[in-house]
């Protein structure tokens, strides 16, 4: 653990959709363990964001059935708790990313099990009810960053982005070291950008 004393603020917007935002939500998991940090968990949504794009027919299905995961994070968020946020993403991930399994209807009813809620908050998958909250935890996110980006976006106390984007999980400290690079480069506020072409998939191992 980080000898630092103060804490550091994470926020952290994801579609569990997402294989980078996936990686970008693990490397946090391993920064908690080096740095003292606090992070607080929000959706966003490839759905809410591509909506009225012109977009190739395979990735508009999938947008399709995006609606699904992060509306029933959000019913579940607003009925049982804000601490099923990261319960339900991690339970959702690890089926979707891991699992491979691209049913999400199974995904939704097996992490709802998991996490110990009520198998019918399923139904809103395919219900509009919460999606003026969705929209909302939405706008929250990509208003910070602009919407020419997509996820994962993050908050360093309370300076955000888009990323960072990772194809692998950095381990121990050497998450900590690429945390405390992102927390420096957030304290200076005319730096905005940092980019180069990606040239392998995510990696979960």
């Amino acid at each position: 653990m980080s000898e630092s004393t103060t804490t550091q603020k994470a926020d952290f917007w994801f579609d569990p959709l997402c294989p980078f935002a996936w990686i970008t939500s693990r490397w946090i998991g391993e920064v908690e363990q080096v740095r003292n940090i606090s992070v607080d968990w929000h959706v966003m949504s490839l759905s809410v964001l591509n909506e009225g794009r012109d977009l190739p027919e395979e990735y508009k299905a999938l947008m399709l059935q995006g609606w699904g995961p992060v509306r029933v994070v959000i019913a579940a968020a607003h009925l049982h708790g804000d601490e099923y946020v990261k319960k339900l993403y991690d339970a959702m991930g690890t089926r979707i990313h891991i699992g491979q399994n691209k049913d999400f209807d199974v995904v939704i009813s097996e992490s709802l099990e998991e996490v110990g809620l009520p198998a019918d908050l399923a139904k809103f998958a395919h219900s509009e009810e919460y999606d003026e909250k969705l929209r909302a935890s939405h706008k929250d996110g990509i208003d910070r960053v602009g919407d020419e980006v997509g996820t994962p976006v993050v908050a360093f106390n309370g300076t955000a982005f888009f990323g960072p984007v990772l194809t692998r999980i950095p381990r121990g400290e050497e998450a900590g070291r690429i945390f405390d690079g992102a927390v420096l480069m957030s304290e200076f506020p005319e730096f905005f950008e940092l980019k180069r072409s990606r040239t392998e998939r995510p990696k979960f191992d």
